[in-house]
């Protein structure tokens, strides 16, 4: 493949990676002057009709999806190279490594880096799931790192059209199988939740290094997500933060309906813990985590008492016995201070008790709806209620507006808090920007293709009538070539009619000098024809004796006429005895009958000279008749009809 150039534009520089479907090279598209990667498909899926048809249907479905964290689809397309059917997709070119790659060369991430990529990757995920796409093959191997830490989501479109077979047809889908959801392993129905549990074992192989399922052969680890229970992250490694086992936990549930409900509410415990700092005491975060991550299990509760009441009961012996001389030695102090303590709180309630439930009983606020607010709208609608307002993030959006609140941690759905409580909010920076690609004088198939390649669409295409541009062709755009405008903008077009094209009425040219009759043509918008001149015994030299359209004939401008001209009288002809002699000849004229009346003329050529020897109207009712024409032997009667030729005469034949 190395050389070769797919779609008349991307040439194939070098191999990059390959899988169990497809193997990645790096291309230069001359069109846009741009290095892209390549996904060539493996030839046992070019063989399987159904694959490829699910593949492009698939592909250019996300090839639609416009975000930051997802690898954008430029192209998708398929050729015959050595009699081989070569199905490829063209992407964008990331300079980075795989998370795959990156967790094998530290061993595992620390918990800031597996919160900020999850929480790259559910953003990606959640784009998606609003367009109706399902990934269905997250797994660390599809997801790129860049240098500057930015998450790339990629194989949109490749994994939904997988069929389940591809699991033992190839062992290289082996680290699929390491992903897969329950319900994928049993072959049943996936959907946006099948797309978090496989983003909680990525999550869970980030923080531990290691993928919580693994066995012998892709079966026996299917057959480990349906059947066993996952091991908690802190049992592999206690320095795990709760508040991240938590999210991990979660998301991992066996039955659909026990993960989070949507991608959205676990961007949002995302969000809670991304700026907390996760390095310090467990004990500490436990007790902020109770308000801000998702209550563990009543189970986990009991799980986690049990084992501190063991801490306690079975802690090393001297610890104990310095706890016991302590309290020996200090229990009359103890129990004068109980007393003590029962008095004043026995008092407290007898005096203050009013003034004790007003200080308990704090307001309970429901808190509104502001995404989608400008930032200072939202934040006096917060601060308002006796509420904290808390930018924690600005980040670029394809759906908000620059300055619009895009998220808040705490929503109408949510319980109510307490006056003072933070409200965490995300504000769009807006979107990131692309630059629109000239499309000037490009047919309108050439142009979409340009503006798709660069995410942007076609608007509004009308047309104009233009005397340069071909008709086809685009006269102009809007916005103009080069300007930067948001992701997935409309580009406006007009496009050439070619010229406009009018009718005129043809006038009466005959006997009018030739240099008027020419002026007269070319001012009408029609162009002077052939010009002819032929002798005339009764037209003066220079004047119009014949023009091939008649009075009033619709033209179309730029329709050529034809001229007849007077050259004036022939020479005389040498007598020739009989062939002199003037004859008689007879015609009948015959009104066309679809018409109310028809202009009927005559020529005659005779020795050289051009005459109209009869020019009347006739209508239809009148009927046939006959009229006598008189000439030498020879001459020829051209008859027309409206202008149009009917045939001809010679003097003298039967």
């Amino acid at each position: 493949m190395i050389g070769r150039i797919l779609g008349n534009r991307y040439e194939i520089l070098e191999q990059i990676g390959e899988g169990g479907m497809a193997i990645v090279y790096k291309a230069k598209c001359h069109l846009l002057n741009r290095f892209v990667a390549v996904k060539v498909l493996r030839d046992e899926f070019t063989n399987d009709e159904e694959f490829i048809r699910k593949f492009r249907r698939e592909s250019q479905a996300a090839a639609s999806l416009s975000h930051p964290n997802i690898l954008n689809i430029y192209d998708v397309g398929n050729e015959e190279i050595d009699n081989k059917n070569i199905h490829y997709i063209v992407m964008e070119y990331i300079d980075g490594i795989t998370l795959k790659e990156l967790i094998k060369s530290k061993g595992k991430l620390t918990p800031g880096e597996c919160v900020n990529y999850s929480f790259q990757i559910a953003e990606a995920l959640q784009h998606a799931h609003k367009n109706h796409i399902v990934h269905r093959d997250i797994k660390p191997h599809n997801i790129m790192i860049t240098k500057d830490n930015r998450v790339k989501v990629t194989d949109f479109g490749i994994a939904r059209a997988v069929t389940s077979s591809t699991v033992t047809t190839s062992s290289n889908v082996l680290g699929s199988v390491h992903y897969f959801s329950p319900e994928q392993a049993r072959g049943g129905y996936t959907d946006e939740k099948s797309d978090i549990y496989s983003l909680g074992i990525v999550m869970y192989e980030m923080i531990t290094g290691k993928v919580p399922y693994d066995g012998e052969s892709p079966i026996s680890v299917a057959l480990k997500h349906i059947q066993e229970d996952i091991k908690p992250p802190r049992e592999i490694d206690p320095t795990v933060p709760v508040s991240i086992e938590n999210i991990i936990l979660k998301c991992v549930q066996k039955r659909q309906s026990d993960r989070y409900g949507n991608i959205s509410e676990l961007i949002r415990d995302l969000k809670g813990i991304k700026n907390l700092d996760i390095t310090t005491k467990i004990d500490d975060e436990l007790e902020s985590a109770t308000r801000i991550i998702p209550a563990i299990d009543i189970e986990e509760d009991d799980e986690l008492e049990t084992k501190s009441k063991k801490r306690k009961k079975y802690g090393n012996s001297s610890s104990q016995k310095g706890k016991k001389k302590k309290s020996e030695s200090g229990g009359a102090p103890v129990v004068l201070l109980g007393i003590v303590l029962a008095f004043l709180l026995a008092t407290g309630m007898f005096f203050g008790y009013a003034k004790l439930k007003d200080f308990i009983s704090i307001e309970e606020i429901a808190v509104p709806e502001i995404l989608g607010m400008q930032e200072e709208e939202a934040k006096a609608k917060i601060e308002g209620l006796g509420l904290v307002f808390n930018v924690t993030d600005r980040v670029k959006s394809n759906e908000y507006e620059k300055g619009e609140v895009m998220y808040q941690s705490v929503g109408p759905d949510d319980t109510t808090v307490k006056s003072g409580y933070p409200i965490n909010v995300t504000i769009s920076e807006g979107a990131d920007l692309v630059t629109v690609p000239l499309v000037n004088n490009k047919t309108l198939e050439e142009a979409e293709s340009l503006l798709n390649e660069v995410g942007l669409n076609i608007g509004t295409v009308d047309p104009e009538f233009h005397d340069t541009v071909p008709k086809g062709s685009i006269i102009s755009q809007s916005p103009d070539a080069l300007s930067s405008v948001a992701p997935g903008s409309r580009v406006n077009l007009v496009i050439s009619q070619g010229p406009e094209v009018t009718t005129v009425n043809m006038p009466v040219l005959i006997n009018m000098p030739i240099d008027e009759a020419k002026n007269t043509i070319t001012g009408l918008g029609l162009v002077v024809g052939e010009v002819t001149p032929q002798p005339s015994e009764n037209v003066e030299k220079d004047l119009v004796i014949w023009q091939s359209y008649e009075k009033n004939t619709e033209l179309e401008t730029g329709t050529a006429v034809d001229l007849y001209i007077s050259s004036g009288p022939a020479e005389t002809p040498i007598d020739n005895g009989e062939d002199d002699k003037e004859i008689s000849t007879s015609l009948t004229m015959n009104p066309l009958p679809d018409r109310e009346e028809t202009e009927m003329v005559i020529y005659r050529i005779q020795d050289g000279v051009t005459d109209i020897v009869f020019n009347e109207k006739h209508k239809a009712s009148e009927g046939a008749f006959v009229i006598t024409l008189h000439s030498k032997v020879g001459a020829r009667f051209d008859i027309y009809y409206d202008g149009v030729y009917q045939g001809n005469k010679i003097a003298g034949e039967q």
